[in-house]
């Protein structure tokens, strides 16, 4: 007993009881992590890299996997006589929350994992990424779920027109308001999952966070689709919304369409905005 006491007592005092917080802690000298250099605005060096087409391969890849499973899980829901014999809209959610979970795992170490131009801009403000990168990897991610949708209607094309190839528009009894709204927040929720996620300084307080960061990540997803699928079909990921969008091609889809550019872009934003500035305080750190 006098042992575990001795334990107690150290564990106690190894800990001042007035700990610096907000801008005091993260001003002081002996951080245990590495704040990562902010990125270049251009940064044409990039472009001579194989590590940079690589990544930006992984995106287009991973971003084919998520439409071509995702709107597979769609059409299987959409097309089937009674909703009890199908995983329903929870079953949805969970598609594309574990494909968002599994992909990221993939490729997090190639590219970051965005599989989302929205991740990549909220990235790019943050100053994670260059605007070279962040181009590349939304043209590529664009491309991919192009192709992925493509690849669903080529091998069902029927049943994908008759099941709405996974194209998202503001449903009915909602107004185009609405389905902004909703884009906006869920892509805040996403977004401010990644960055929390990944925090530098998270992750040298928790060694396990590295690991367990897609598990958040792919979550969120999961839990956007369950509040916004009613609503607008969730989009949270402008890429995924044009790929449906090209290949089922239909006016109404077309007319609600720049709702899933405006909002998962504007609350990606917010979400950069409200990491970097309210919980990081990164502006007001002092220079050492």
């Amino acid at each position: 007993m006098e042992g575990k006491e001795e334990d107690v007592r150290l564990g106690a005092n190894k800990f001042s009881e007035r700990q610096p917080i907000g801008t005091a802690a993260q001003g002081s000298e002996d951080k245990d992590y590495k704040e990562p250099p902010p990125a270049p605005l251009f940064e044409p060096g990039e472009l001579k890299s194989w590590s940079f087409y690589r990544a930006g391969i992984a995106e287009f890849m991973a971003t084919f996997l998520f439409l071509y499973v995702t709107i597979l899980t769609v059409m299987g829901v959409n097309n089937s006589p009674s909703k009890c014999a199908t995983v329903g809209i929870q079953g949805i959610a969970w598609s594309f929350g574990g494909m968002i979970f599994a992909l990221v795992y993939c490729t997090a170490g190639i590219s970051g994992g965005h599989i989302n131009p929205a991740v990549t801009f909220g990235l790019f403000l943050a100053r994670k990424l260059s605007l070279t990168r962040a181009v590349f990897y939304i043209v590529m991610q664009c491309l991919g779920a192009i192709c992925g949708a493509g690849v669903v209607k080529g091998f069902q094309s029927g049943l994908y027109m008759s099941s709405g190839g996974g194209a998202n528009a503001v449903a009915a009894g909602y107004t185009k308001g609405d389905g902004l709204g909703a884009e906006i927040v869920g892509t805040f929720v996403l977004v401010y999952t990644v960055f929390s996620a990944t925090d530098a300084k998270r992750n040298a307080r928790d060694s396990h966070v590295p690991i367990l960061a897609p598990l958040p990540i792919g979550f969120a997803v999961f839990l956007v689709h369950l509040a916004t699928i009613p609503i607008t079909g969730t989009g949270i990921n402008p890429a995924r919304s044009l790929g449906a969008a090209i290949i089922y091609n239909k006016s109404h889809n077309w007319a609600d369409h720049w709702i899933f550019w405006v909002g998962p872009f504007i609350g990606a934003a917010l979400a950069a905005v409200y990491h970097q500035v309210v919980i990081r305080a990164i502006p007001f750190k002092t220079k050492s």
